[in-house]
């Protein structure tokens, strides 16, 4: 079976493509979002309106709670077991979001690694990021190399897998298995960089209009003694606000800077990917975007 993938920076433009394409050729819709997979966090993570479905079927949307940790291991065996039953249906699949891991976790597979270990995690909570970091240095060199010293996540992650292994993280992360027979075609949409930044700026004032605000103080009182877990851009910034650490202004500048900056660190994970095919929305019509792609899975 051949599937597609639509993947872009945020704001670009994937989701009203998406339904096209899946009006056409029959397909169902499993959204690609790390973000999108948490409930109730529907204005600011722009998740598609049932309306805006037009009846086409969307997976891995509202899967977990908000405080409840979610791997991209748990997205690739979910999505895989999909992919099974869609297979056996004879199902056209589109493959659509940002969330470049995720999408790779399935085209390419996904590498066995051990799962989380809360002893482990606890024990690095004594060292700074920069003891941590020293640590996989001596460790793994190469993984050191490729994380930030101020992405702690990672750096715990790699410590752990190198510790309960033996193992270098370096090398068993490379060690991908794909678990579906889906062949995808791999499709990207760009904006030129100026005019992709005023449409996210755009798209957070019509957040805000659309009640952005109040979603994020419902969250807010609701899950306020693990507040800080929650790290989506647009509620984090908003926490800050009624925190009474910055004004409202503030934090809404701040969501569309923080916007911004994760639109170019998506482009920087997309583009290193050969196999992907671009399209330039602001050179050339979505219907003959649409059309081609279209001829392309058809071949």
């Amino acid at each position: 079976m051949n599937g597609i993938v639509l993947a872009g920076p945020t704001g670009v433009g994937k989701t009203a493509l998406s339904i096209e394409l899946a009006k056409e050729l029959d397909a169902v819709i499993i959204s690609c979002d790390s973000m999108q997979v948490y409930k109730y966090m529907d204005i600011g993570t722009a998740k598609i309106k049932v309306e805006e479905m037009q009846g086409i079927e969307h997976y891995m949307i509202d899967v977990v709670e908000p405080l409840e940790k979610y791997s991209v291991g748990s997205f690739a065996k979910k999505v895989n077991e999909l992919l099974k039953k869609f297979e056996i249906e004879k199902k056209n699949v589109i493959l659509a979001g940002g969330t470049g891991l995720y999408i790779d976790a399935i085209v390419k597979g996904f590498s066995n690694l051990p799962e989380g270990n809360k002893e482990l995690r606890k024990s690095f909570e004594k060292y700074t990021n920069e003891e941590l970091y020293e640590q996989l240095k001596t460790l793994d060199r190469e993984s050191s190399e490729n994380i930030h010293i101020n992405n702690r996540p990672r750096i715990e992650r790699a410590l752990e897998v190198c510790k309960l292994t033996g193992n270098k993280f370096s090398f068993l992360s490379k060690e991908n298995i794909k678990e579906n027979s889906y062949e995808f075609l791999y499709f990207a949409l760009e904006r030129e960089r100026k005019n992709l930044y005023e449409r996210i700026n755009k798209r957070v004032d019509i957040m805000f209009e659309e009640g952005l605000l109040d979603e994020a103080k419902k969250i807010y009182l609701n899950y306020k003694e693990g507040i800080e877990k929650i790290q989506a851009i647009g509620y984090k910034e908003l926490f800050l606000y009624f925190d009474n650490l910055i004004s409202l202004e503030e934090a809404k500048d701040l969501i569309k800077k923080e916007s911004r900056r994760y639109a170019k660190r998506q482009f920087t994970w997309f583009k290193r990917n050969s196999q992907i095919q671009w399209f330039n929305l602001d050179q050339v019509e979505e219907k003959q975007v649409k059309q081609e792609i279209l001829e392309l899975f058809k071949a």
